[in-house]
């Protein structure tokens, strides 16, 4: 078991601490919070041990867990990783993508492992159909929360849509090409609703709407490819695939066909993949965990968490 310490006991804060706690790959061995009385508060009601000092806890674990806001995340990762400590950090990775750059290279020098939390990667709606999308050209995505205070002192391409940016750069193996995008502010200081349009260079165009002032929440991504079409639901936890496949010389009474002006017919057909319900926050940190005791590339690399990062900054510079 690799002793875990968490940095933060905010609202996501104190969800890692509980999990970590009631994971069986990791002993949790405390926490750091730069509010005192807020960390004395969280030890106790949960009995969690609070440290009083940010080098005391990273002296104290293996893997440091930092969920602190994010402009805090670039100097607890250099703290960290100069203790040569594991870190899984929030997303987005750093406040700018120099930050990012650096800490990765800092991990490299050190020769340890990394992990960004996005979350989506792991949601059990897109882990039963990433297997299904291969070359999507068209990608239509909508990300829309009821409003809450939590989370306005960013924009809200780096609060809700970067969720989105990061699977889109985990499907579309190709480089954004250019990006155009607008933002409005409504309440905050910074956009509340933004859209985007990436265009790759292998031709892909995706298409991305967040907006954190919606009357209801909405978690959706539509995949175009030749011959499929995939849907998935991350708030809802569902997916659709809907296939094509030419169609059967003696199609049956309830088969779907569809012929086009030359005579070239399809059938169409529903794939339904199994949905295996999870904790995906859980197992998020656990599959870090076999990436240290395995010495294998974690899921969600600190590479893909830069990237993710500087899309969404140059989507940023467009408004």
């Amino acid at each position: 078991m690799l002793k875990a310490g968490v940095l933060g006991a905010g609202h996501l804060g104190k969800i890692h601490l509980r999990l970590l706690n009631q994971s069986d790959k990791y002993k949790l061995v405390g926490f750091y919070d730069a509010d005192a009385e807020n960390g004395k508060k969280v030890e106790a009601e949960f009995g969690y041990k609070f440290f009083d000092t940010i080098e005391a806890l990273i002296d104290a674990v293996d893997m440091v867990d930092i969920v602190t806001p994010t402009l805090s995340h670039y100097e607890c990762a250099k703290q960290a990783i100069a203790k040569g400590k594991h870190i899984f950090i929030e997303k987005p990775i750093t406040n700018t993508v120099e930050e990012a750059e650096h800490i990765r290279e800092l991990l490299a020098e050190h020769n340890i492992r990394g992990q960004v939390g996005h979350v989506e990667r792991f949601n059990p709606a897109f882990i039963a159909v990433k297997n299904d999308i291969k070359s999507p050209m068209f990608i239509e995505t909508h990300r829309l929360a009821e409003f809450n205070p939590r989370g306005t002192d960013v924009p809200v391409v780096l609060d809700l849509m970067i969720h989105d940016i990061d699977i889109i750069l985990s499907v579309v193996k190709s480089k954004v090409k250019t990006i155009s995008a607008s933002g409005v502010s409504v309440i905050s200081d910074t956009p509340d609703i933004a859209n985007a349009r990436l265009e790759f260079e292998n031709g892909c165009v995706a298409n991305l709407t967040a907006s954190r002032i919606s009357l209801k929440n909405m978690r959706k991504a539509r995949f175009f490819q030749k011959d499929a079409y995939i849907s998935v639901d991350f708030l809802e936890k569902k997916c659709e695939v809907v296939k094509m496949k030419d169609a059967p010389e003696n199609p049956g009474d309830f088969d779907m066909i569809l012929q086009n002006a030359e005579g070239i017919k399809k059938q169409i057909y529903f794939d339904n993949p199994e949905i295996k319900n999870n904790n995906a926050i859980l197992d998020e940190l656990e599959a870090f965990a076999d990436a240290i005791n395995n010495n294998t590339t974690p899921v969600v690399t600190l590479h893909d968490g830069t990237e993710a990062l500087r899309v969404a900054t140059m989507i940023i510079d467009q408004f």
